[in-house]
């Protein structure tokens, strides 16, 4: 019986940590941030709530709404150079999602929350979400059109 309880006991304690790392929502990075929440217009602040950005946004409300993104790039062009996050899905072969998010970076070797989705055959990796920045300043968002 003891054996039962320390193993239930255990679960509980991973299944509290996979959370508490594994889901970041408009919400948890607000109540982490609330000094810059407050400085921003209503308009802002409903955007950042509802996980969205816009073009003007700096990287620290993009980084309240959307979190930190699965990959960084940078462009250069005849405008200048621009860094881009890109924020990720990984699929199936079949195309069926297997995971969204920023959880796979706390991967390490033997872990057993280790995500299934990493190991899984042909999956492939894809953008679903870009925000280009210049100048420290959101100039344009890229999103992924299903048709």
């Amino acid at each position: 019986m003891k054996t039962s309880l320390k193993t239930l006991l255990w679960s509980a304690v991973a299944a509290v940590l996979v959370l508490s790392f594994g889901c970041s929502t408009p919400a948890t990075r607000i109540k982490r941030n609330p000094e810059l929440f407050v400085q921003l217009a209503p308009e802002q602040q409903e955007m950042i709530r509802r996980g969205q950005v816009a073009v003007g946004f700096n990287a620290e409300m993009v980084r309240l709404a959307l979190g930190e993104p699965d990959r960084y790039t940078t462009r250069t062009d005849q405008d200048g150079m621009s860094e881009i996050w890109h924020y990720v899905t990984y699929d199936g072969p079949t195309g069926v999602p297997l995971y969204r998010g920023w959880y796979h970076r706390y991967y390490m070797w033997g872990d057993p929350l280790y995500p299934f989705y990493m190991e899984y055959p042909d999956r492939r990796e894809r953008d679903r979400f870009s925000v280009v920045f210049r100048n420290g300043t959101v100039r344009a968002l890229e999103r992924e059109v299903q048709r």
